[in-house]
C-alpha cells in the first residue's frame, strides 16, 4: 500500500471520478507496481475513504493514492501540483526534487481524547483514581520517497525510508483497560525509525518484491471501507494485536521482511510476505499470561499498544526469533472502467474479496498448563510460569462491498464491509473477532470527499484464557473473561486540501471481556465506556 512518487494533493472528486479508474486498467503497465490502497481504491470504483486511518503511512498512501488518480486524469505525469499540502511547494524544492525522482513529504496526526463513563486508572494493583478524563497524542512522520528511474535509470525500483516522533499519552492505557486501543494512532512516546525498505517491479508492473524493514498493516488484513474508523480493531485486528509479540509487525513498529505481490490482471491478487514475529525481541513478559502469573500476578501493567521496547529507537533490526508468514488471496468483484464518464454498460457494484492466513513458528505461552504440566493459575499450580507451545495461526476473510450508489460518476455511495479472524485458544487471549459496519460516502450535497461511518465489532476471549480464570486460586470472586464489543460513529471530513478533521464517538461494552477494576476491586468489572475523540490529519 504504498509508494506512488507523486506527493500528496487533491483536486475536486468531481474530476477525479471520471478518470481515476485509469489506476485500475492502467496498473500493469505502469514504472511501478501500485500501492495497495490505490488498487483497492480503483476497484471499489473511488468509494473508500477520502484517507486511511491505520497509521500514518496509509494516510500518506492514500493521499498520493489520490494524487496519482488526478494527475493521471489530468494527463500532467511530469508536472507536480502541490496544491494539497501546507507548504506548497517549499519554495520550489518539491519541484525540483520531483523532476530527480525524490519526494519528500510530512505527514502530522493529532488527537484529542475523553472517556465520560467506567474505565479504570491506570497503574498495578491497587491503583486509585478516576477511569474517566481527557488525553493527547500525536504522531509527525516524514518519508523520502525515490524513483529509481529518474534518479539514474533504473525501471521499477523505489525506495523508502520514514521515522516516527511520537508524543502525548494512551487514553486506552491510562483509562479504559480495553483488548485494543481505542484509537489506531496510540504510541509510546518516542522518536524512532520506522520503515526501510526497496521495493523492485518486474512483467511491467503485474509482480513486485519489497525487501527491507516493513510495517505489514499497510498491505495485509486491510479492510478498505473499515479503514475510515480510528479504533484500532478496524486497522490491525484484535487478534494478531494481542496475540503476536510486540503485535507483530505493524505500526508503530516494523520487522525485517521480504514481501511478493503478483497481480496478473484487474481481478485477481496474491500476496506473501515472510517477516521477523517480534519486532521488539522480548519474550519474556510480552504476553497477558506471563503478566497475569509469576512475579507479576494480579497487576495490571501491561501495555496496551503492544509495545515493550528496550531502546526504542527502530533501528534493532531483530531477526533472532520467530518468522512470521502470512499470505493473501484477493478477487476484485466487478472492476470498474478506467474511464467511468464514457461506460458503455453498467460494470455493477464493486467488491473485494480477501482470504488469509498466518503461521508464526516462535514458542508462545500456553493459557491452559504450566511448566510442569499442572493447571495453569489452579491451586495447585506451583510455578506459575507457563508451558511454552511452538507455532501459532491465524485465518481470515474480509468483504468490502459497495450496496448503492445512485449513477456511475456519482461521489455518493454506500459501501459494507465485514471482517473475522479466527485462531486456537490454547495459546492466544483472543480466539474469534469479527468488524462490521456501513460507510455512506458524500453524504451531503458539496461535501464530495466526506464519508460517514458506523461501524461495530466484537472481540472474544480464548478458551485457555477462560479456563485461566477458572482456574485462578481467586477464582471466586474473579470475573471470567467474556466478549468485548465495540461501537463507532465517526465522520470523516475534507475542511481543506490539506486537512481532515473526524470527530468520532464510541462505546465500548465489557471493556477486555469483563476484567477487575483493580482501582476499585477485584470483583468489580471495568465500566462499560463512552469515548468522545476528535483527529486530525495534516499534510505539509
Amino acid at each position: 500500500m504504498k509508494l506512488p512518487i507523486l506527493l500528496p494533493r487533491r483536486r475536486r472528486l468531481s474530476r477525479l471520478l471520471l478518470l481515476s479508474g485509469a489506476l485500475s486498467g492502467a496498473y500493469c503497465t505502469a514504472a511501478h507496481a501500485q500501492t495497495q490502497i490505490a488498487q483497492d481504491r480503483a476497484r471499489l470504483g473511488n468509494s473508500t475513504p477520502l484517507i486511511v486511518q491505520i497509521d500514518p503511512a496509509t494516510v500518506r498512501d492514500s493521499e498520493r493514492a489520490t494524487a496519482e488518480a488526478e494527475e493521471k486524469a489530468a494527463g500532467d505525469g511530469d508536472k507536480l501540483d502541490t496544491s494539497g499540502n501546507l507548504l506548497g511547494n517549499m519554495w520550489g524544492a518539491r519541484p525540483w526534487l520531483y523532476r530527480h525522482g525524490i519526494s519528500f513529504d510530512i505527514q502530522e496526526v493529532d488527537e484529542v481524547w475523553g472517556n465520560g463513563t467506567g474505565g479504570t486508572p491506570s497503574g498495578n494493583d491497587g491503583a486509585s483514581g478516576s477511569g474517566t478524563g481527557p488525553s493527547y497524542d500525536g504522531v509527525t512522520m516524514p518519508t523520502l520517497t525515490v524513483d529509481t528511474e529518474k534518479l539514474f535509470g533504473l525501471k521499477g525500483g523505489l525506495f523508502n525510508i520514514s521515522a516516527l516522533q511520537l508524543r502525548g499519552r494512551s487514553i486506552s492505557q491510562d483509562h479504559l483497560g480495553v483488548f485494543n486501543p481505542a484509537s489506531g494512532f496510540e504510541a509510546d512516546r518516542s522518536t524512532r525509525l520506522f520503515e526501510l525498505w526497496y521495493q523492485q517491479s518486474f512483467l511491467g508492473g503485474k509482480l513486485d518484491v519489497k525487501i527491507g524493514q516493513q510495517d505489514l498493516d499497510t498491505e495485509f488484513l486491510i479492510s478498505d471501507y473499515g479503514s475510515l474508523y480510528l479504533n484500532s480493531n478496524f486497522g490491525w485486528p484484535m487478534a494478531p494485536s494481542v496475540n503476536l509479540y510486540g503485535g507483530g509487525p505493524s505500526w508503530p513498529l516494523a520487522s525485517p521482511a521480504i514481501r511478493i505481490r503478483y497481480r496478473p490482471t484487474d481481478q485477481f491478487t496474491v500476496m506473501f510476505a515472510a517477516a521477523d514475529d517480534n519486532p521488539p525481541g522480548n519474550r519474556y513478559n510480552s504476553t497477558a499470561i506471563q503478566q497475569a502469573t509469576g512475579s507479576d500476578a494480579g497487576q495490571t501493567n501491561s501495555d496496551p499498544t503492544s509495545q515493550t521496547y528496550n531502546g526504542a529507537n527502530g533501528t534493532n533490526f531483530n531477526m533472532g526469533t520467530g518468522a512470521l508468514l502470512i499470505t493473501e488471496l484477493q478477487y476484485a468483484l466487478n472492476p470498474q472502467p478506467a474511464d467511468m464518464a464514457h461506460a458503455t454498460k453498467n460494470p455493477g457494484l464493486p467488491g473485494v474479496y480477501k482470504l488469509g492466513g498466518y503461521y508464526d513458528t516462535a514458542k508462545f505461552a500456553d493459557y491452559r498448563y504450566n511448566n510442569l504440566g499442572q493447571a495453569l493459575g489452579s491451586p495447585n499450580d506451583t510455578t506459575g510460569i507457563p508451558r511454552w507451545d511452538r507455532g501459532n495461526w491465524m485465518v481470515y476473510g474480509i468483504i468490502d462491498q459497495m450496496l448503492w450508489r445512485p449513477s456511475l460518476t456519482s461521489a455518493r455511495s454506500l459501501g459494507l464491509f465485514v471482517r473475522a479472524t479466527g485462531n486456537s485458544g490454547d495459546r492466544n487471549l483472543i480466539s474469534f473477532a469479527i468488524d462490521a459496519g456501513l460507510n455512506l460516502k458524500a453524504p451531503f450535497r458539496g461535501r464530495d470527499n466526506d464519508t460517514i461511518g458506523l461501524g461495530w465489532g466484537i472481540g472474544r476471549a480464548s478458551s485457555g484464557e477462560r479456563q485461566f480464570d477458572r482456574n485462578s486460586a481467586l477464582s471466586a470472586y474473579t470475573p471470567v473473561q467474556g466478549n468485548e464489543n465495540h461501537l463507532e460513529l465517526t465522520y470523516q471530513a475534507q475542511v481543506t486540501p490539506w486537512m481532515v478533521m473526524q470527530p468520532d464517538f464510541q462505546y465500548v461494552w465489557n471493556p477486555s471481556g469483563g476484567v477487575p477494576d483493580y482501582g476499585v476491586s477485584y470483583n468489580r468489572r471495568v465500566g462499560n465506556e463512552a469515548i468522545f475523540g476528535l483527529h486530525s490529519s495534516i499534510t505539509f
